[in-house]
């Protein structure tokens, strides 16, 4: 349809959600009669989305859409026909199955709200179901407090302290996914294509995936709380408007900025803002928090920069700020919180 609609030069030959819709379900094999009716449904209004995207340049990830891969380490459909009952999650029932097979889910007589689309998903050898509920959240009291966060390869500075996005429990689980992964690209290197049919790759690899999982699980109960908190304190943030995928490029600090979560961490805490009725303000990219003195407003420039490790010419340390002007010496991630602070 897509490229029908380039060669004839004509919009409305364009795919859309119900045209595509009417192909696919037209061409409906037999065994997708005895699944879930609406897997195919929800796929189709998936593409639907993502040729609507593609069709708005304006988007930050801006492209053709690109089917799923099958041999993609995660696969799971979707259903937006599964209930909660009886404390078990009921997934729609296939064609020909006259006994529901419900699912037991710890905590579910917890749950409450309406329950939206729900992901079923295969991974590391095991299946996950995401439950999404929508619910209506409570404002939060106004405290008539401001704050301001500094962004650090592995922690976060604020008005009250620091917060550790890589303790050290993570750096021992980094460094066996070090091991797991130099094990894996060995095999792979004498055995070529044949060593992922060897139970012992695949045991290694769902070792690997296994603590990748409990990485992310960490990071992110850090990041969830840290953002809580904020919020429930403070009624006005200010956080570095930074360009992280620019950062990424260099080989400097890029594996601890990919680990830090800058990204995530901005998405949680712009959402939570919008839930709670707080404000959240952002710092101008160009903003010199590190260089700039929070006591008398000297910025510093050229060689007199502080940079990851530091200032040679000077010999500093990197968490070391010497302003030249007036003679204060401080903590440079406490000084950088400072100037963000004043932006409010």
């Amino acid at each position: 349809m897509y490229d029908s609609s380039l060669i004839l030069d004509d919009k409305k030959l364009r795919p859309s959600e119900r045209k595509v819709r009417n192909e696919l379900v037209a061409n409906k094999a037999d065994w997708q009669y005895q699944l879930s009716a609406r897997c195919l449904q929800l796929v189709i209004s998936d593409l639907g989305k993502a040729w609507k995207n593609f069709f708005d340049k304006a988007q930050p990830d801006w492209g053709k859409p690109h089917f799923k891969s099958k041999k993609a380490p995660r696969q799971g459909f979707k259903t937006d026909r599964a209930k909660i009952v009886n404390g078990k999650l009921r997934l729609d029932k296939p064609r020909g199955v006259k006994v529901w097979h419900d699912i037991r889910i710890k905590g579910a007589k917890t749950l409450d709200g309406e329950l939206k689309v729900v992901s079923i998903y295969r991974e590391n050898g095991k299946y996950w179901a995401s439950l999404p509920f929508e619910v209506e959240i409570a404002k939060k009291d106004r405290t008539s407090n401001k704050t301001a966060v500094d962004i650090n390869v592995g922690h976060f500075n604020y008005t009250e302290g620091k917060v550790n996005t890589l303790p050290d429990h993570l750096k021992k689980l980094y460094k066996r996914i070090r091991h797991y992964q130099r094990q894996l690209a060995r095999k792979r290197t004498v055995n070529g294509k044949k060593a992922i049919q060897s139970n012992n790759y695949v045991k290694t690899r769902a070792k690997l995936q296994r603590d990748y999982r409990r990485v992310a699980n960490i990071q992110h109960d850090i990041i969830q709380k840290f953002t809580t908190k904020l919020v429930t304190a403070y009624d006005k943030i200010m956080i570095e408007d930074l360009a992280v995928k620019q950062m990424q490029m260099s080989h400097v600090a890029s594996k601890g900025l990919q680990r830090s979560l800058f990204g995530y961490f901005r998405q949680v805490l712009t959402y939570k803002c919008q839930w709670y009725g707080k404000e959240l303000r952002l710092a101008d990219q160009f903003y010199p928090s590190t260089q700039r003195c929070s006591q008398c407003g000297f910025i510093k420039t050229g060689t007199d920069k502080v940079g990851l490790d530091g200032n040679k010419l000077h010999q500093t340390k990197h968490n070391e700020y010497i302003c030249y002007e007036c003679g204060a010496v401080m903590d440079r991630d406490e000084n950088a919180v400072m100037n963000l602070l004043a932006l409010i």
